[in-house]
Order: structure tokens, then sequence, then C-alpha cells
């Protein structure tokens, strides 16, 4: 039986908006949109058997607040297998294909927002933790914001991007995405939105610890990180004059200390090396 993963091409992304449509239900005009303006080949990963896709996912690039700066980051959309052939393992070898091209693109951070609830233990399995919690209120008004700005795009997305650029913690949004984020709002009449509930995933260990060490350069600290898919991550890091022996901490429970995700709850010493932020995740086509 013939099996391989690879990026998509043009010969079989009909077959990837197919599955999409069949698994999710969304309507063409939302397909219309997504696969014009956010779908890429080069960063869609398939799952061919026998010539055809059974599961494929995309990574869409967005930019990262973190510690003062903006990493690179991977946002895991229309992740999907063909009902029939779930229960086979396609998925898990996606998964686990994708955390490796996002280290060898130099990718610092993976995020996701799980279809169903029930599917946190699933990605739990390749490294992700919850470091996202859903919002309580609603985000400003997107059909007020256009009404704000009639006739000028940029001039509402510069005023979209002051709500969440000073945000530590917070995918960030380009134009582009903006753009594509209103358009998407208009097909179903502006909906009220709120923060998304999500989880991260840790891809570069050592350059998020030493851009967190920059941030907090009184900290002190020993950590010994272990990651059971990628080796990369299994370091130990030592901030500040530490000479305690190394705490261990696993690549899930470390995206949440770098995020600050309620690291208030964290035993000693982890809470008071890592200070508490509210990370927030929202408008991302979902």
């Amino acid at each position: 039986m013939h099996r391989m993963i690879q990026y998509a091409d043009v010969t079989v992304r009909p077959q990837v908006r197919r599955m999409w449509k069949d698994v999710f239900g969304d309507t063409d005009a939302f397909l219309d949109l997504y696969f014009r303006d956010k779908y890429r080949d080069d960063r869609t990963l398939v799952y061919i058997e026998e010539g055809a896709v059974v599961a494929s996912l995309q990574l869409l690039p967005y930019d990262f607040s973190f510690c003062g700066t903006e990493i690179p980051a991977a946002y895991y959309s229309g992740v999907c297998t063909l009902p029939e052939a779930r229960g086979k393992g396609y998925m898990s070898a996606l998964m686990k294909a994708s955390l490796f091209e996002l280290q060898r693109k130099n990718i610092a951070l993976a995020l996701l927002v799980p279809a169903e609830q029930e599917l946190t233990s699933f990605y739990g399995s390749f490294g992700f933790s919850t470091t996202f919690d859903a919002g309580n209120i609603d985000l400003p008004s997107l059909k007020e914001l256009s009404g704000r700005w009639p006739g000028d795009l940029f001039g509402a997305y510069r005023e979209f991007d002051s709500w969440f650029r000073a945000n530590d913690m917070t995918v960030q949004k380009s134009f582009d995405d903006f753009r594509v984020i209103m358009e998407d709002s208009r097909l179903f009449d502006f909906p009220a939105a709120r923060s998304l509930p999500g989880m991260a995933r840790v891809i570069d260990a050592g350059s998020l610890l030493r851009i967190f060490e920059k941030a907090y350069p009184d900290i002190s600290i020993a950590l010994s990180i272990t990651d059971s898919l990628l080796e990369r991550n299994c370091i130990e890091f030592v901030a500040g004059k530490c000479r305690d022996v190394p705490y261990p901490v696993d690549i899930a429970g470390l995206a949440q200390l770098l995020l600050g995700y309620h690291t208030s709850e964290k035993a000693e010493p982890l809470r008071a090396a890592f200070p508490e932020k509210t990370p927030q995740m929202h408008f991302m086509l979902e």
C-alpha cells in the first residue's frame, strides 16, 4: 500500500478543499475566501494513501508578541481526516511531521484552537498544552469599527492593531490578516467575538528561553527540559546565579511557564520565576 506525507500541490488542492467542506461543513462563501486568501500549498501538509488525500492540516504564519519582542508562530488550521480514514494513525503521523517541519523552518511556537474539547488530550500527546483561556467579555465590534472608517480599510486596521499590538503573549495580525478577518465577519453579519481558548507548543525551547532571560535578567532558575518528540529541546537552562538542581519540566509545561499561563498556581520555584500573564488569541477565522 503506497502512503506518504508531502506538501500539497495543484493536483491535490481540490481534495483538500472538498475534505474541509465535508468535515467542517463550512459554506462555499467562506471556503472561497479561505482558499483564496489564506490557503497556500506550501503551508499545507497532506497524508496521501493510494493517490488520495486522507488527512491534511495547514500551518498559517503569525507573529506572536513575547517578552517585549515578536516571534514567528504557526497556527494549525483545517486539521482534518476523512471520516472513513480515522483511527488509522494518519493524523498522528501528520502532526509529528508538522512539528519537524516547523523546527526546520525556525518557527519558535505552534498554536491551535481545538475544534472540540475532547481533542485537547490528542494534541497534548504531541506536546501541546492549554495556554489560552476563553474570554468572558465581547471584543470590540468589527461592525462599529468598519462604520468609523468608511472606505478606509487601512485606517480601520490601524485602530484594530492598536487594540492588541502592545499586549504581551498575543497573536498579532497583519493588514492582510485583518482584511480577511473583516471579509469573513461580513459573511456572517459581524458576529460578536471573544478571546479563544487554545493551546501552544514550544518548537524552539532554546530561543524562547533566551528571550525570556533577556526580558527578566534578575530571575534565578534552573530547568531541565524534556521533549519526547523534538530532541533539540532537551536542554538544561540556568538563569541568573542559580545553583539549584535543575527543576524538571516537560515541553508542555514549558509553554505554560513561558506564556505565563496561571503561573501563580504553580509550585515554587516556578511561581516566583515566571510572571503571570494573560495570553490572548482572537479573530482566527474559527
